[in-house]
Order: structure tokens, then C-alpha cells, then sequence
């Protein structure tokens, strides 16, 4: 976009806080800053929103799929831009496609796609996320135990990788080593722990040694117990550790989301979607690793009852923090724009200061979306 743009809305969310009786002036696709509504800069376009709420575009770091598409079963360029379109239309504009547990030459495909997305500019790919395969069979879920293993040299080499954009390796202590994570740590990589049996004790070696994250908190981890606070325990007590939460009602009750939200560290807190191929496409079932999932009533299970990710998108997880867990809207907005941002190290998204992308979601006051602009220019969201 050439020239000057000038968004209104009755609220402005920048990441941060609120803004009343301004509007966000775009210049070439960037944000050039909030000014009063009486300071319009001369030769702008203006456009009324009409909107109660306008905010960054949604960061989302654990995504399997959407639109029809599971990213272990068609890592390439062209999934992934359909992953991306997918969810553009629930408001996520920058997102980290996820291949979950699989073969080795699977990962190793998703790899390579996700590093032709970034060089092409695939809009809406930031990085890869890999969920195993170096987790714990004990805290498998839906992961598929023939494919789990240690951690090996290869496996380092490949996710320290600078050329496939911002990288989060879900690993457990089952199978990597603290050596390990303090390596990935070093190049840059995210390391989450997630899908294992750890102890309190052993998280907090783990975190010493540069693991930052926790993957769906609560889920494929050992319960809190005020005996034995396991990694739920460790993730929380730690100002420095970012928590995953799939606000769904399904993977965690809302009254622990409640606690949580409440006592927890907003400023790492983050909602993720672990969404699969069912968001934003009618089936109701998948093939995931040769079983069949099914979709009823916005849970996806296999024929066990195993959960099998999600059917959650990102304005919806949003939605049911604030009407479920009593969050504010603002806090909500944070938990899945500046904080994931954050997160991920990147200051171009995730907030609307000045020099970001102007990447921007607009809702109503019931935070049901109207419209998504990625660098300052509508978003199909067919």
C-alpha cells in the first residue's frame, strides 16, 4: 500500500492498552502511529470501520491444520497458504504451522515447506512448530508412540535451522537431554516442554537450561497436586516461562482456566488453538496416522476418546476466555496478540506501534469479527 491510511474505530487495542478518540495511520503496509481524531493527516484515505473494536492481527503458535488441510499430511507450500487463508477469516494473521509427531522424512518435509513459505512470503507463515517427536510415550495423547524417539544429532541440526522463520521444538525430558535444550536455546530456538511425565524438579532444570514454554498447559502433562506441582506447577511459579492454553472448554475446565487467568502471569500466558483440519471446513471426520477423528459438537476425538487437537480457532478461544473464564476483553486481546508476539521474539506483529505491519482485526462489541487487514490491505475471507 502506497500513501496514507487512516483506520477508525470507536476502541483501538495497540497489544498494549486501550485507545479512545484516536486513529491508526498506515503508511506503505507499516504503522506510522495513533493520532487524535481532530489531526486526520492531509491526503489520507480514510476508512470508518464502524467497528467497536479494532486490534493487531491474532499470533497463533500451535496450528495442525485448517481449511481441510493437516499439515503432517500435505507439508508443502500449497498447504500451508491454505492453512494460513483458514484462519486468516477467524482473525489470525501470523501463525506457526505445527507438525506433530511422524516419520522422519515427514518432519523433514515440513521442514523444507516451511522454509519455501518464508522465502516466498507465503502471508501469515512466521516459523514452524515441531510437536514431537522427542516427547514421552507415557504423555503421548494422539501422537503416535511407532514414531517417538530421542533426540539424535540430527534432529539438533534441523531445528537450528535459520531459514525456516521462528522455531518451537515441543520436546520432553524422556527424550531430551538438558544439553539438548541448552543447544536449541543458544541458536535461537523455542523450546516448549510438553507431552511428558517431568517432575516439578526436573522442569525447573529444564527451564534453567533455556527451555521457555509449556505446551497446552494441562493437557499430556502429570496433574497438578499439591504434593507433587509437576510441570504445571514449575511453568507457573516462573515469571519467565510462556504457558500455552486451549481455551476450548473441552481440553481444560473453565473453572482451572478461571484460576489460572486470575493467579497466573498474564504476560506470558498465550492462547493457542492446536487447531486441526476441521476449523474453517464442514467434515466432521479426518484420517490423523492412519485413525479416523471425529468432530461432534466442537470436539475432536479418535475412537478411544482420546482428544485429537482442536476444532478451536483463535477469535472463538478469544470469546470464550472473556463470556467463560471472566477475563477482560483487553487481557484476552493480549493473551493472543502481543504476548504470543512476545513469545515468538517478533516485534513486527502482535501490536499496532509504530513500524509494525499493519496486520489489523476489527470486531464488534460481541468480538465477532468484521473485517482483517494484512499489511493494510483487506483480507479475502471467503
Amino acid at each position: 500500500m502506497s500513501g496514507l491510511t487512516v483506520f477508525r474505530a470507536r476502541v483501538i487495542f495497540d497489544g498494549s492498552v486501550v485507545h479512545r478518540d484516536r486513529q491508526l495511520v498506515v503508511e506503505d503496509g507499516r504503522v506510522r502511529g495513533l493520532v487524535p481524531l481532530a489531526d486526520t493527516p492531509p491526503r489520507s484515505r480514510i476508512i470508518d470501520t464502524e467497528a467497536e473494536w479494532l486490534s493487531p492481527g491474532f499470533v497463533d503458535w500451535q496450528v495442525n491444520g485448517g481449511g481441510g488441510v493437516l499439515f503432517n499430511d500435505n507439508p508443502g507450500v500449497e498447504g500451508l497458504a491454505r492453512i494460513a487463508d483458514a484462519h486468516r477469516r477467524f482473525g489470525t494473521t501470523a501463525l506457526l504451522p505445527t507438525v506433530i509427531t511422524d516419520a522422519p522424512a515427514v518432519t523433514k518435509a515440513a521442514a523444507e515447506a516451511a522454509a519455501e513459505s518464508i522465502k516466498q512470503g507465503t502471508p501469515g507463515i512466521a516459523g514452524i512448530h515441531f510437536e514431537g517427536p522427542h516427547i514421552s510415550v507415557a504423555r503421548k495423547g494422539v501422537h503416535d508412540a511407532r514414531f517417538i524417539r530421542p533426540m539424535e544429532q540430527d534432529d539438533l541440526a534441523l531445528l537450528r535451522r535459520r531459514d525456516i522463520g521462528r522455531i518451537v521444538a515441543t520436546v520432553a525430558p524422556e527424550n531430551a537431554t538438558v544439553d539438548d535444550v541448552a543447544a536449541l536455546a543458544e541458536a535461537g530456538t523455542i523450546v516448549s516442554l510438553g507431552h511428558t511425565a517431568a517432575d516439578h524438579d526436573t522442569a525447573r532444570r529444564y527451564f534453567a537450561a533455556g527451555a521457555q514454554a509449556v505446551t497446552h498447559l494441562f493437557n499430556a502433562m502429570e496433574p497438578l497436586h499439591h504434593r507433587a506441582p509437576g510441570l504445571i506447577g514449575a511453568a507457573l511459579e516462573n515469571p519467565s516461562i510462556y504457558c500455552g492454553l486451549i481455551a476450548d472448554g473441552h481440553h481444560v475446565h473453565p473453572s482451572v482456566l478461571s484460576m489460572v487467568f486470575a493467579a497466573g502471569p498474564k504476560a506470558r500466558l498465550t492462547l493457542v488453538t492446536d487447531a486441526m483440519s476441521s476449523v474453517g471446513d464442514p467434515s466432521d471426520t479426518f484420517e490423523l496416522n492412519g485413525r479416523t477423528v471425529h468432530r461432534e459438537d466442537g470436539r475432536l476425538t479418535i475412537d478411544d476418546g482420546t482428544l485429537a487437537g482442536s476444532d478451536l480457532d483463535m477469535v472463538s478461544a478469544i470469546g470464550f476466555a472473556v463470556r467463560a473464564c471472566g477475563v477482560s476483553i483487553v487481557d484476552a486481546l493480549r493473551m493472543a496478540t502481543s504476548v504470543p508476539a512476545g513469545m515468538l521474539g517478533l516485534n513486527t506483529i502482535g501490536s499496532l506501534r509504530p513500524g509494525a505491519r499493519a496486520d489489523i482485526v476489527t470486531l464488534t462489541e460481541g468480538l465477532e469479527i468484521t473485517g482483517v487487514h494484512m499489511a493494510g490491505e483487506p483480507a479475502s475471507l471467503g
